[in-house]
């Protein structure tokens, strides 16, 4: 595939030309002389040229230097591609000429359009620009699904609507980390890609990053491909990598109306790579501190010569040892895929997921008084003969879509997955405060320990069925969303060991600890079930949803969007001695309720809009409280209203947004109970703030991603007298700010870029009782890379220092999972180099 990237072309007069190449699909290209709709806003000639492009389906070949400083013409309306470019380049000077019926070359010359017959090859002149091959990144280029793109800019995503619906137009807030953003940090999970965004706070769980708090909640189901990918979140899961990512997409507030039952807070989507048409292949090596090395791939092309049967086969292999005493982790990722493309209006794909670790549990540090106890961040008080831990997923996905005409499709996707973790270690003993652990002023400095193993298996089905048409009613544009889904959980789940009380023979001096537990321990505690014997759990989770949607526009400039969801859920937990007691007490709860969204957006003009949206959620809880009684379904509802621009000729999007959220019935760890699984609804909290986000190029060499986020997060009712308290690891502020500087067209620095970010916090409260506060930090991160190229390949070096002040900071405190988080701190990482060289062919 073409790529447009500016290069210097030395001629033998000593001439120097700046070459852009524009290219579109040549199957949505259309005869020159047919009318089609285009809508290209007054801006720079460069950018409208893409535009252009995008919307005609034919290529641009011309000189990138010879359209710069001019502006185009607003073309709006039903016009053929020839009219269409003759309005947009009047009065520059510039005239174009067809090559054929897709391609169009521009050059400076008569203010009046020239034109070739489509079947007419012309002459070359003194004028004309050969046909050049270019490969490399597009500084231009808005193809989220292109392989080159670098651009930290994205104009539409559909996990808001479920349509392909522009940013700028849909009514709520929808933040987007694509690839370039996740490539240029060198990120492997998604942990580290979310701290691009406002108001997402990661909330790991034994070392695991799978769980975030958006928007003062936290959420435990990822989605992948807008279907659950981890069910009921039972035990610790499995990390989603990013070696298969496109994206990620995070839409804040309530998101039931699309996608069921899913926290108010907001919603996070991966969009995986999927297979392509054009070849491409690439290979990458990394290697940094803490032994670390990583190996990732990614193949793609078309398997038959009509380019109907395509494939992709991405992953990676990732094995490091931790700053963390005894941690370490070894990954195995792969994803094929293939996808048939029977005819233009039919497309199916398959694809599989599978990973594999080997990792150990890190219970992370403690509290003394109202801070991080005052320990190296790296100690830890597991054990070095902790069996290995292991987990382990299988995701197979199924996506059909066929589009009647070129107004109403119909899409299905079907995804199931399969999730097994093991984990055994040396944890606190609940049954004790930190204090009562050690007494300093007398002198005790040991810290009492227990045995713990866990055994989850999750398997999850999930399948909707979406059919999206766009019609004219009255004069007034309609797109409509009417669709179903359905969801069904299976979870079991057994635990062995001392749970709560302190074992002999295993206290740790915290100041000067010695390892080394006897294996006989383990054998011991792990042949005695926990709770008196019952140590079985049955989950089962299942819903029925229906939904409509209509984004409704009226002159242009103001877009309505209603709609609701219907869902019928059935929730239930048991317990036992066996899965068989357990599924025969399985206590189970039917609910249902109606959740709808509306919202309003008004674009006076092209680079801005305000937007404003109300919305529920219902969620119907999966847990019993310590008397084995159900809970009432979880209620969110928010109020939003906001500011968008897209500036910097629509290349920098930012948006500017206040909330007030609540929500009902919340769920907290009951850490009176022995019970693991036990919880109570705390009754009622409430989130408000102010968020500001902002991605992409603010010239060809700068591209930005930031954001700011005030959050004032409170529990509101409660049964035990915790009004008033803040919700457990909200920070009051936060944000980050990462900026980008390609070198362009200086040699021989050409392909040289280098970066720098800043990611921050204010101090958090540790748990809802709010006993202890995790301070707040500033990391700074800087990252330099090289690509040069070689005949049609490219090779790309690069460096990255995360934490390059080598600062102490604390990340999140474990929520829920086997010790109340006054025992379970996690530290994040002091400075941390890496390198990577990734060939590209």
């Amino acid at each position: 595939m073409h790529h447009p990237i500016p290069f210097k072309l030395a001629s033998a007069l000593g001439l120097s030309l700046t070459v852009g190449l524009l290219l579109a699909n040549p199957a949505l290209a259309a005869n020159p002389d047919t009318p089609k709709p285009f809508n290209i806003p007054q801006q720079q000639l460069i950018p409208a040229l893409t535009e252009f492009a995008e919307q005609s389906g034919v290529e641009l070949l011309y000189s990138s230097a010879m359209a710069e400083h001019l502006t185009a013409q607003p073309v709006k309306g039903q016009y053929t591609p020839k009219q269409a470019l003759a309005a947009m380049l009047a009065d520059s000077g510039i005239s174009y000429r067809y090559v054929d019926a897709n391609v169009i070359t521009l050059a400076q010359g008569e203010k009046a359009a020239q034109t070739v017959p489509a079947t007419t090859t012309p002459t070359p002149s003194a004028t004309d620009l050969p046909t050049v091959k270019v490969m490399g990144i597009a500084g231009a280029n808005d193809d989220p699904t292109d392989p080159y793109n670098a651009v930290y800019h994205s104009s539409s995503t559909n996990t808001a609507t479920k349509t392909d619906t522009p940013i700028m137009e849909t009514p709520v807030s929808i933040q987007v980390v694509p690839k370039a953003v996740m490539g240029d940090q060198k990120t492997t999970t998604i942990k580290d890609a979310l701290e691009n965004v406002s108001s997402v706070r990661p909330q790991s769980s034994l070392g695991l990053s799978n769980a975030f708090i958006t928007r003062g909640f936290r959420n435990g189901r990822v989605f992948r491909n807008g279907l659950v990918a981890n069910g009921l979140g039972i035990g610790e899961g499995a990390q989603f990598d990013s070696a298969n990512l496109e994206r990620v997409e995070v839409l804040k507030g309530p998101a039931a109306v699309l996608f069921g039952r899913i926290e108010p807070g907001g919603l996070v989507n991966l969009v995986t790579k999927k297979p392509r048409t054009e070849p491409y292949h690439s290979v990458e090596q990394r290697f940094g501190s803490y032994d670390f090395y990583r190996t990732e791939w990614d193949a793609t092309d078309a398997l038959t010569k009509d380019k109907s049967v395509s494939y992709r086969f991405t992953g990676a292999y990732q094995n490091n040892k931790s700053f963390r005493d005894f941690n370490f982790n070894d990954r195995v990722l792969v994803n094929p895929s293939l996808t048939w493309r029977p005819s233009d209006a039919t497309e199916m794909s398959l694809e599989v997921e599978a990973l594999h670790e080997d990792y150990q549990v890190d219970r992370g540090l403690f509290a003394i008084g109202n801070r991080p106890a005052p320990i190296p961040v790296t100690r830890s008080f597991i054990d070095p003969n902790d069996p290995v831990d292991t987990n382990s997923k299988v995701n197979l996905g199924f996506n059909l879509s066929h589009a009647f005409n070129d107004n109403w499709t119909l899409r299905n996707r079907f995804l199931a997955s399969f999730i097994y973790d093991q984990n055994t270690s040396v944890k606190p003993a609940n049954g004790f405060t930190v204090e009562q652990f050690f007494d300093p002023s007398t002198g005790n400095r040991t810290y009492s320990r227990n045995i713990f193993s866990q055994t989850s298996n999750n398997e999850t089905y999930t399948t909707n069925l979406d059919l999206t048409g766009k019609f004219k009613l009255g004069g007034v544009s309609h797109q409509t969303l009417v669709g179903m889904d359905y969801l069904r959980a299976v979870g079991t789940y057994k635990f062995y060991g001392n749970y709560q009380d302190p074992v002999p023979g295993l206290a740790i001096d915290i100041y000067n600890p010695k390892y080394g537990i006897d294996p006989s321990y383990y054998a011991k505690a792990l042949a005695t079930p926990s709770d008196g014997g019952v140590n079985h759990y049955l989950f089962r989770d299942s819903w029925y949803g229906a939904y409509f949607q209509d984004h409704i526009t009226l002159w242009d400039n103001i877009h309505l969007l209603g709609g609701g969801r219907y869902d019928w859920a059935t929730t239930g937990v048991g317990m036992g001695d066996s899965f068989s007691v357990a599924e025969a007490a399985l206590p189970s709860r039917q609910d249902e309720g109606f959740s709808p969204r509306v919202g309003i957006l008004y674009q006076p003009w092209q680079w801005a809009s305000l937007y404003g949206n109300w919305t529920t959620s219902f969620g119907a809880n999966n847990g019993i409280t310590a008397t084995g009684a159900t809970i009432n379904p979880e209620i969110g509802e928010q109020f939003e209203a906001g500011l968008k621009t897209e500036l910097f000729a629509k290349r920098l999007t930012t948006t500017l947004a206040y909330y007030h959220l609540t929500k009902q019935n919340v769920l907290t760890r009951d850490f009176k109970s022995p019970d693991p699984f036990a919880v109570a609804a705390i009754g009622e909290a409430r989130s408000q703030g102010i968020e500001l986000d902002m991605s992409g190029q603010i010239t060809d060499e700068i591209s930005v991603i930031g954001n700011y986020a005030f959050t004032d997060a409170r529990i509101t009712k409660d049964y035990s007298g915790l009004q008033g308290n803040r919700l457990n690891n909200v920070p009051e502020h936060s944000g980050s700010l990462w900026l980008k500087y390609d070198i362009r067209h200086y040699t021989p620095l050409n392909g040289l870029s280098f970066g720098l970010g800043v990611f921050a916090a204010g101090e958090r409260q540790g748990d809802n009782d709010n006993t202890f506060v995790l301070p707040g930090y500033a990391r700074l991160d800087a990252f330099t890379s090289y690509a040069c190229q070689f005949g049609e390949s490219r090779l790309i070096t690069q460096f990255n220092i995360r934490n390059l002040l080598d600062k102490v900071y604390y990340e999140s405190t474990d929520p829920f999972q086997n010790a109340p988080p006054r025992v379970g701190i996690y530290p994040g990482a002091p400075l941390t180099a890496m390198g990577s060289v990734r060939l590209e062919f």
